[in-house]
């Protein structure tokens, strides 16, 4: 009898994966709100799952040693309660009702990635769960006529849009036209990098800039040769490449080998893909997006400014915060501000309590459309230069000047 039983827990533990919670709230003081949030700590999203997870804690840590939360005149820490959905959008959706149906989670936080938040916020949408996400990006999120789902990253569409205006007034700073400029495009085909593709199209629509190439990476991350030869014959002003850690890696190992020279290359996930650990100063000059930056000028009750909390997550992780923490900690910030101005728990009130949302933070400001999206918020481009990521746009936040055009590799 003591064999199948043990085979049994050791069976259920496996089918229902990693479980963690955070221990802060553990003494006992205040009274627990507690929070679900599916998570990928193993699979193809495991470094970015990581990340965010501990974006998550710093807030919640952070808020619960200061008190935590006043709701009806009673003190609340927040606790969070995790499951690993091994990067996989069906057993996310699984543990998610689980978290709902029997662990009781009073709102929830959101995974990572477009496709996993997609398959989660089904599940908060029939159970009307509000839901604060950070890692979904893509728009179709938003096409779904959901209301319990607010996210706080800025979309897909906007990851790049900003390159081509930086790219314009270069230009035309220089007494070029915009009309004369190419525009090469290789992006993963899935719904996060199409709808950074359309952003990049109409870009281009808006000054007159002609998409010259337009490719799919290949799907395992392998080869982009064929790509990257039509950007040796054709000559495009800027390359836009989207494909996740691996499409960055990818493109800057073969940009490299192929001593491809292009006057702007522009890309996202540098930071999770760990270009310029990879490749040193053959990943300089890459122009890269990102949702957050440590010297952005915003001020939050909380963290305070982007500096602060750069610091506190060093002190706390020992590196540097990549963006996907900064907003997964802007996430429970936005919930913790509903819950109070709600002064309740009811979900109804909360969600209500989120729509009403406008509210700085170190990540940057927060307001959310009728569909759930922040509206408020800019993308930022930083260039990668002697190993630095310096903030080069938008315009109104640049602490320094892009280089441009990138210096070819017979001048490097």
């Amino acid at each position: 009898m003591f064999g199948q039983y043990a085979r049994y827990v050791v069976g259920a533990a496996i089918a229902f994966s990693l479980v963690l919670t955070s221990s802060v709230a553990e003494a006992g003081r205040n009274e627990v709100i507690l929070i679900g949030a599916p998570m990928s700590f193993t699979g193809q999203h495991a470094t970015n799952g990581k990340h965010s997870r501990k974006g998550y804690q710093l807030a919640v840590n952070l808020i619960n040693e200061n008190g935590g939360i006043e709701v009806d005149g009673k003190k609340y820490d927040l606790k969070v309660k995790y499951y690993d959905d091994e990067s996989n959008p069906k057993l996310a959706a699984k543990f998610a009702k689980r978290l709902i149906t029997r662990d009781d989670v009073q709102f929830m936080l959101g995974p990572y990635s477009t496709a996993i938040t997609d398959a989660v916020a089904d599940v908060t949408e029939k159970y009307r769960m509000p839901m604060v996400q950070a890692n979904g990006a893509a728009l179709s999120l938003f096409e779904k006529d959901r209301i319990y789902m607010f996210a706080v990253l800025s979309g897909a569409d906007q990851y790049l849009t900003e390159a081509l205006d930086l790219l314009a007034e270069r230009t035309t700073a220089a007494g070029g036209d915009t009309s004369s400029l190419k525009v090469a495009i290789a992006v993963e085909n899935d719904p996060f990098s199409g709808d950074l593709r359309q952003g990049v199209v109409n870009a281009a629509d808006k000054f007159d800039m002609k998409v010259i190439i337009d490719e799919f990476l290949p799907r395992d991350f392998k080869d982009m040769t064929f790509i990257l030869d039509k950007v040796k014959e054709q000559a495009p002003d800027i390359l836009v490449v989207s494909g996740h850690e691996g499409g960055a890696e990818l493109a800057i190992r073969q940009i490299k080998e192929q001593k491809i020279d292009v006057p702007m290359l522009a890309m996202t996930h540098c930071e999770g893909a760990d270009i310029h650990g990879m490749y040193g100063v053959y990943a300089d000059y890459t122009v890269c997006a990102t949702q957050w930056s440590s010297d952005m000028p915003f001020n939050g009750t909380w963290f305070g400014n982007p500096h602060n909390y750069k610091k506190r997550f060093e002190a706390e992780y020992g590196y540097e915060p990549p963006y996907q923490s900064a907003e997964s900690s802007a996430a429970v910030l936005v919930l913790a501000d509903a819950i109070q101005r709600a002064n309740s728990l009811d979900r109804e009130k909360v969600r209500a309590a989120l729509t009403k949302t406008d509210m700085e933070t170190f990540f940057g400001w927060i307001r959310f459309d009728e569909t759930g999206k922040n509206v408020a918020k800019p993308i930022v481009l930083r260039q990668l230069v002697k190993g630095r990521y310096l903030v080069v746009a938008p315009s109104g936040y640049a602490k320094h000047e892009v280089v441009y055009p990138r210096p070819k590799w017979s001048e490097r």
